[in-house]
Parts: structure tokens; sequence; C-alpha cells
């Protein structure tokens, strides 16, 4: 079965569609894909529904500003499709489904006794109408209904990947706004994954970057090379992190560049970076076997301070997914591919190692395309 991916992270930079061909199981082909820039105007109304979201609290009727901005996330996916399927010589008629995963704008993750919250915006009804291809959105609801943190997703995507290199202990590190990593143990089962948020990821970096008026991120890590860490604020700030090596979410903007509002750019950038760095290398550390490989996907894998720190942190090679052969910049968009596919087949999409549910769920709501109406 062909399905397409649409992705759209917490750094808020734009769309990821990727095209896959698989059985909700076996990865049989990836097709490719592209990632579609947010314009400047385009990124403006996110980041004022993201300001909204988090004054609303999930308290009273969603703001306002959802409506128009849930419009706007279906024709940004439509036009990637449309891209994505002309890059790869296909045409509509060729898919069967496309999993949108939307744009989380709030995540509040469950507490004792209390099941989390969390909002994906995106008009899933407008893309059916614009793509006149059945969609499969909401992916994340049913896992936290029943206790579960609805996150992270991908790991069954991680698991079908890692089986094309065989048996042996693999991690996937996903470093976007937040970052967060599958483990998959030598042999193991697609139920015996573990897999959990780490904590900051790029998020705070580039919020940092972009407070001061340079750029929407630090490119090639060029700041924070040359900056100097402050390490009591590292330590600080890793205290607040919950401890790794259990399923667990993270609200992308439970961190921000707060912590290094008093430092130069340099050492803001540093500083942050650190942190990441060490949050990813205590999650990797906390695992119980050591894996031979760590992959890298997201726009972390492009800063070279982040990626040298991390192999000087863990005793494993720290590679990006490229080394692999793997788009690590669509590796999302696929992931919502392949939900997408488990979902029409009904096979889970989350288990207790990964999000924390009770049990093995099913996740996805099924809109056709004449639903629209």
């Amino acid at each position: 079965m062909l399905g397409a991916g649409l992705m759209s992270g917490t750094s808020l930079d734009g769309m990821d569609a990727a095209i896959i061909e698989t059985d909700g199981v076996r990865v049989i082909r990836q097709l490719g894909g592209m990632s579609l820039a947010y314009s400047t105007a385009q990124r403006q109304v996110l980041e004022r529904v993201v300001s909204d979201a988090l004054q609303w609290k999930f308290i009273g009727p969603a703001p306002d500003s959802f409506t128009p901005a849930a419009a706007l996330l279906a024709e940004i996916g439509a036009e990637a499709i449309a891209q994505a399927l002309k890059q790869t010589g296909l045409s509509s008629d060729h898919l069967e489904v496309i999993g949108f995963h939307g744009q989380t704008v709030l995540h509040a993750p469950p507490l004792v006794g209390i099941n989390g919250q969390t909002c994906q915006i995106g008009d899933a009804n407008q893309l059916a109408k614009l793509t006149s291809c059945k969609i499969i959105h909401d992916f994340r609801s049913a896992d936290m209904a029943i206790g579960g943190h609805g996150a992270p997703l991908a790991p069954a995507w991680h698991f079908a990947l890692a089986r094309l290199s065989g048996q042996s202990a693999m991690v996937f590190l996903n470093i976007g706004g937040v970052s967060n990593l599958t483990f998959i143990p030598a042999q193991a089962s697609i139920a015996q994954m573990v897999a959990f948020d780490c904590g900051p990821g790029n998020g705070p970096i580039d919020a940092w970057v972009q407070s001061k008026g340079k750029g929407t991120m630090d490119r090639d890590g060029a700041f924070a090379a040359q900056g100097q860490v402050d390490q009591t604020i590292v330590a600080e700030v890793l205290n607040k992190i919950p401890k790794p090596g259990r399923a667990a979410s993270i609200d992308r903007w439970a961190f921000d560049h707060s912590p290094v509002l008093g430092l130069a750019l340099e050492d803001g950038a540093a500083t942050l970076s650190e942190i990441t760095a060490q949050a990813i290398a205590r999650g990797i550390l906390a695992l119980p076997e050591r894996p031979e490989e760590v992959m890298v996907g997201g726009g972390g894998r492009y800063n070279p301070v982040l990626m040298e720190r991390l192999q000087a942190l863990v005793p494993c090679a720290i590679l990006p997914c490229e080394a692999k052969g793997w788009n690590g910049d669509l590796i999302e968009a696929e992931a919502f591919a392949f939900l997408a596919i488990r979902r029409l087949a009904e096979l889970p999409n989350s288990w207790p190692g990964t999000t924390g549910v009770s049990r093995p769920t099913v996740g996805g709501t099924i809109c056709e395309p004449y639903d629209y109406s």
C-alpha cells in the first residue's frame, strides 16, 4: 500500500511530506519526499496560535485563532503532498491514504491518576477535499484516553527501519523542538521497545537566537562554538527534567531560553546546546542495554556542536540517519504514513513501553474524502 505522511514539528520551520510503500509491518519502499518551508507570514500565524494555546491551557473553548490556522495547515499540507508526488514521479491516484499529524500547539502529559491532554490543529476534512484522499489524523487521543502520554509515536516506524539492518540493539534519536529516542533491544519484538522524550532539543536554542535578532536557529552551531558553557545553569535545568528510561512526554514549551537570559548570545547558545546534549546522553546511558549505534534524525543532526558533544558523552557511534541511507529530514513524516497504514490494518501504534499506555493501542481517526461537507 502506498501512503503519504505529513509532519509539522514544534520548531515551526515547515512541513515535511514523505511517501512510502508498506503493509504496516515491513518497509517495502521509501519513495522520497520533500520539506516545504513556512513563509514568515505562515510562521507568524502558527507562533500566534501557540501563544494563544499557552494562554488557553485547555480551559474553556479553544481560541478562535485555531480555525483559520487549521485551514492554513491543510492548504500547506496539500501543496506539500503535490510537490512530493511530483518529485517521486507519482500521481495522486497512486496514494491510498495520507497520515496528517497536524501542528502540536499544546501538550499536557498525564499525572498520577489524571489523563493528559494534547492538541494538534489541522483541518483533516479540508485536506481530504483538497487531495481527494483518505486522511488519518488525531493519532494521539486514543492513547491518552487510557493513560498514555500520546508520544512519542514514531517508534513503530523506527522498529521497521531497524529490522532492515538486522537484529542488533539500536537507538533512534530525533532532535527537533524536543529530543526523544526509541530504544530497540537486540532480537526484540515490537512490543519490547522503549521510547521517551529526553528533554529539550533545538527549541530553546532557536528561541534564544531569534530573541537576539540573529535568525531562526544557530546554524551549524556557529554561535555555540564560540561560547562558554555555564555549568551551573546546565545543572539547574537538568535537575528539573524527569529522570530518563521510561515512557514520558514533554511539552515543547516546558523549555525555553529563559535560563540564559543574562548571558551573551554565544554563551547562551553554548549553554543551551550543552543542556540538550547532556539530557540526551543521560537518556542513552539509562538504557538497559548498550546500543551499537544511535541514528540521529531531525534538524539537530546538522549542528556539529551537538553531535560532537553527544559522541563525547556516550560510548557508542552517533550517526546521522543518512549513514543507513535514510533521509533524516523525512523520518517523522514517513512515520505518520506508516501509522496511517497501520490504522487501516487495525494495528497498534503505541505500547506500554513507548507511551506508558495501559495496553497496545490503535490510534487515528479516519476521514474519508467525501466527509468534508
